[in-house]
């Protein structure tokens, strides 16, 4: 019997893909562990490997298709003496989301009572119910404007309106009446619409696009921030920085300041271990090792390769790990594993001149530091004279339900006390 080859799962967060180019054609004979296809996930391009033998005996999705839901299937592989006979004459097929599709009229007839195919609420809005719920609202004299769906998109189906009673949501509507409705978000469509007069070029969103928006706005909505600020002077860093690389340039090696303050976050998280930990919805996960992410800027998005163990590991190894990991980022060819992880990340704008910013914590992270640029600022020196010093300003985003405010000031000063010692993160 013919196999369906579906749409795989490249990662464990994605849903679905692009199907990018297609490396077999109709008729080609496939073993396993031939590549078949390259798929892009919302962070790269992947190679799909065939797990079975046999002969591709149908194509179902064209490549450059958008938007495949995973386990879709994607093409029909004949095994031995098997013919394009033998394949199904039509297989419905789910569409991909942003493919165009031919809607079809309703049926005509429904039998047995029915309330009206398409209703909108008070403000206008249309409700989305299945023809059954309809029916039973109707039947119980339910207004569907006041059911909360639980379907998909909020949908209201045949569970949400069998269990509720009419009083309840005539009390619902007054008490709605009593209160001013909410003023609903312009549509995308209608901010389309205030530009259509003034030159402009579309950008389609593609995977990592979606991905960022998608998880930003999770974390903007749903993660209670707070934000601590400090100065750290980086005098003794910048001279301790340019002796090791005059020792390290016949290996041809040069570490940065962002290798330093990688190690002073790796060790912090050692010395404040309470802080090394993620938000898990109904637990809170205390990490053992030090897995450092740090934002890498690609073209159209970001990534944040995970450095793991970096509090066990040397200044020069994890500039090597780190420029490894930029460079296969920027090319999209890191592997899941490479950036999902971590329990703190580090961005770092200070080489495009920024002196501080505010991040936005990458869930389930439980904080992320914000790096500035080392600026010469005048300063109160020790003995309470005034002075000049290279400062640079962070600022940490704190995940409150992971780390209170006490525990995450405790952890930036053992950041800010790592990097204006540096020597001693070598001890």
């Amino acid at each position: 019997m013919p196999l369906e080859i579906l749409m795989p799962a490249l990662s464990p967060t994605m849903e679905e893909g692009t199907l990018a180019k297609w490396l077999v054609k109709e008729g080609d004979t496939v073993s396993s562990g031939d590549i078949l296809a390259e798929i892009e996930t919302d962070k790269a391009t992947m190679e799909f490997e065939a797990v079975d033998e046999g002969t591709i005996g149908q194509i179902l999705i064209s490549e450059g298709t958008v938007g495949i839901k995973v386990n879709t299937p994607i093409a029909v592989l004949l095994e031995e003496g098997e013919s394009q006979k033998d394949i199904p004459a039509k297989t419905e097929q789910p569409t991909p989301h942003n493919t165009k599709i031919d809607s079809k009229p309703a049926p005509a007839f429904e039998p047995g009572p029915r309330a009206p195919a398409a209703s909108k609420s008070d403000t206008g809005d249309r409700i989305f119910a299945s023809p059954l719920a309809r029916r039973i609202a109707a039947q119980k004299d339910l207004d569907l404007a006041q059911i909360k769906g639980s379907g998909p998109h909020g949908r209201i189906v045949r569970a949400d309106v069998e269990g509720a009673r009419p009083q309840e949501h005539a009390t619902a509507s007054q008490d709605r009446a009593a209160s001013p409705a909410p003023i609903a978000p312009a549509s995308d469509d209608q901010i389309a619409a205030i530009y259509a007069d003034r030159p402009h070029k579309e950008v389609p969103l593609d995977g990592m696009r979606k991905t960022i928006a998608a998880r930003l706005t999770e974390a903007k909505q749903q993660i209670p921030h707070f934000y601590l600020r400090r100065d750290i002077q980086l005098d003794a860093l910048l001279k301790f920085r340019a002796e090791l690389n005059a020792q390290l340039h016949t290996r041809g090696t040069k570490l940065s300041v962002n290798d330093f303050i990688i190690k002073a976050c790796a060790l912090a998280l050692q010395q404040v271990p309470a802080a090394n930990a993620v938000w898990a919805g109904n637990r809170i996960l205390q990490l053992t090792p030090s897995d450092v992410a740090v934002a890498v800027a690609i073209e159209g998005g970001l990534f944040t390769p995970v450095l793991k163990d970096a509090e066990q590991k040397t200044l020069t190894t994890l500039s090597a790990e780190m420029k490894d990991l930029a460079t296969r980022a920027r090319d999209r060819k890191l592997a899941p594993h490479e950036y999902q992880g971590g329990s703190f990340a580090i961005s770092n704008l200070g080489m495009f001149g920024v002196e501080n910013f505010d991040a936005v914590i990458n869930p389930p992270h439980g904080a992320i530091l914000a790096v500035g640029a080392g600026i010469k600022k005048p300063v109160v020196g020790p003995d309470g004279d005034l002075t000049t010093a290279t400062v640079m300003s962070v600022t940490l985003s704190v995940d409150h339900r992971v780390i209170d405010g006490a525990l995450g000031a405790e952890l930036l000063a053992e950041i800010k006390d790592n990097l204006e010692n540096p020597m001693a993160m070598l001890a």
